[in-house]
């Protein structure tokens, strides 16, 4: 950069200048706008245009140009601990906000570890960008050091892989790249940035943001849409993916409740339609109550707004396969990727386009329709009523960890899971009221609990952030409390210690009886980690002693403004045969 020269005082000039006039001395002119910049510091240029204002990162010298870019720029860059943990922060913040959530790595190794990020950005339908650091151009193949094939690697699980080979494209390929990311189907796109392209001077001129399709309801759609509805004695809807806004989601709210029509949720997709709403029965998925599973079968027009009767909804390809029954689809993927069963009719939309052309539709309010959702409503909230507060004399219990917490939480509270056992308290007890309070890895991916928390703590500060973990994921992406301490990041992670993959021995035991084997664990006090990262920890043995340390612990969030986290030691199964 070049400094500004200061302006003269009458002290400072020299003995034989005069002054003009009115006694001033006449400034030179500034200096114009440089007309060229790197193709690095153009990327950030880009990315802020689109509206990005964070970025999950790990660095490497493969793309030290864009780090210079990010370099008092207004793109905050989060230094992350671990590849993974900088793609599940990103892949989360795609779920919260309407720009893809942006990490960047470096090249092989780096790489590699960010992959777990984008299979969950994948399979869940986030949109997302990785960026990842490339060898030079002009060392391809010639097995330079960490060099791979970023196109062989990512492209069957990335809806799209580009490689910046000519530095006047940056802009567009940014363009591009948050387009594909965002249109159709949301997912993760990968933009491979070669070292020495990055570092070229160009043409500084932005690529205006591509507008995505959001598609919407024909009149043909609304009138089949409607004779359906007209016809159906138990509809269902059943809501899910992550290309919701809150509006989207209380239009449908409001239209349900108003014709009391049930809604049931996509599996760890809970929020969308509130937790306490009249129309509101339940979530459909792995561990679902029994009543739920009953109703998917039972209805006769079932309704999918921004998913698809996938694995999981119909557990492994088996529930509703009839091609007698009826299902809408609504969904903006022509393709149907990962559709399971019969197909009735589908609507090419997102689902805020569609609730604004459903919201339209006035029905007659029919007696049998509220008897039925009633008759659901009540089991849900049979199911999800909380336990007992008051501690028992045994171990601790999550029960009354969740007793406790759930009873006092804010309205916008939100929740992050990873994998295992431990998410089915979440799924049962948390209250989630509101559009993405509930943020999770739908792809079973474990150890994405501590990013995902410290994304949505920095993307929502303020509100209440609750993560809850394993005993085996926490310690996959633990150390991201050192992100969490660096930025402020304040969640609630409660990490249940039950000493094993619990959920891998549930399988064990149901497949391969008293024959346990590789799902044992011996573990660290996570409480101490806690406080070495620099946030509150906890570690409760005893279940009359969990009141006191939520108590604690949410008094250090709330009063320090450090992370806590309560490592709660859960009762044992019966030891390994």
């Amino acid at each position: 950069m070049t400094a500004t020269a200061p302006l003269l005082s009458d002290s400072s000039l020299p003995a034989d200048s005069s002054l003009p006039a009115n006694g001033t001395a006449e400034l030179a002119a500034p200096e114009a706008a440089p007309t060229t910049k790197s193709a690095g510091h153009v990327i950030v240029d880009s990315l802020i245009a689109h509206g990005v204002t964070r970025t999950y990162v790990v660095p490497g010298e493969s793309f030290l140009d864009v780090l210079d870019g990010l370099h008092e720029s207004e793109v905050e860059t989060v230094v992350c601990r671990h590849e993974g943990g900088a793609a599940y922060m990103a892949e989360a913040d795609g779920k919260m906000n309407q720009v893809p959530g942006i990490a960047m790595v470096t090249r092989g190794p780096g790489a590699a570890n960010a992959h777990v990020g984008l299979h969950t950005a994948w399979q869940d339908s986030t949109p997302m960008v990785l960026f990842v650091g490339l060898i030079p151009f002009a060392h391809r193949d010639r097995e330079a050091f960490q060099e791979f094939d970023i196109k062989s690697w990512f492209d069957t699980g990335a809806k799209r892989v580009m490689v910046l080979d000519h530095a006047e494209r940056a802009s567009e390929l940014v363009a591009e790249a948050m387009f594909a990311a965002m249109s159709g189907r949301p997912g993760p796109v990968v933009v491979g940035l070669p070292e020495d392209v990055i570092q070229q001077q160009i043409d500084p001129a932005i690529h205006p943001a591509i507008p995505v399709a959001n598609g919407g309801m024909t009149v043909t759609d609304w009138k089949t849409l409607k004779s359906a509805l007209s016809e159906a004695e138990k509809p269902l809807f059943v809501v899910g993916g992550n290309d919701w806004t809150q509006e989207g989601a209380t239009a449908l709210t409001n239209w349900l409740e108003d014709h009391n029509i049930p809604a049931a949720a996509e599996w760890r997709c809970e929020g969308t339609i509130p937790f306490d709403s009249p129309s509101y029965v339940g979530p459909i998925g792995y561990g679902r109550p029994k009543p739920t599973y009953n109703l998917f079968e039972e209805t006769d027009l079932l309704v999918f707004v921004g998913t698809v009767p996938g694995d999981v909804i119909t557990d492994g390809f088996v529930c509703r396969q009839d091609w007698g029954k009826k299902n809408f689809l609504v969904t903006i993927d022509p393709s149907l990727r990962g559709r399971s069963g019969p197909v009735s009719y589908q609507i090419v939309a997102k689902p805020d386009v569609f609730v604004r052309d459903l919201v339209m539709m006035n029905l007659p309010v029919r007696e049998e329709w509220k008897a039925w959702t009633e008759r659901m409503r009540i089991e849900q909230e049979k199911f999800s009523a909380l336990p007992p507060a008051e501690p028992t004399d045994g171990p601790a219990r999550m029960d009354t960890l969740m007793a406790n917490l759930c009873e006092d939480l804010p309205e916008d509270a939100m929740v992050t899971l990873g994998a295992g056992e431990h998410t089915n308290w979440a799924h049962r007890y948390f209250p989630t009221q509101r559009y993405a309070s509930m943020i999770s890895a739908r792809n079973g991916s474990m150890g994405y609990s501590v990013p995902s928390a410290i994304a949505a703590s920095l993307a929502h500060p303020g509100r209440r952030v609750v993560t809850i973990a394993g005993d085996g994921e926490f310690l996959m992406n633990g150390q991201e409390l050192a992100t969490a301490a660096q930025y402020g990041a304040t969640p609630l992670v409660v990490v249940m210690d039950n000493q094993e993959y619990g959920t891998i021995r549930t399988h064990q035991e149901r497949h391969y009886p008293e024959r346990i084997s590789g799902t044992q664990l011996k573990n660290p006090d996570f409480a101490l980690m806690a406080q070495a990262f620099g946030g509150f920890g906890v570690r409760v043995e005893k279940d009359a002693d969990v009141p006191a340390a939520l108590e604690a612990a949410l008094k250090a969030i709330d009063e320090d403004g450090v992370f806590a986290l309560i490592h709660l030691v859960v009762e044992q199964r019966v030891k390994a045969y």
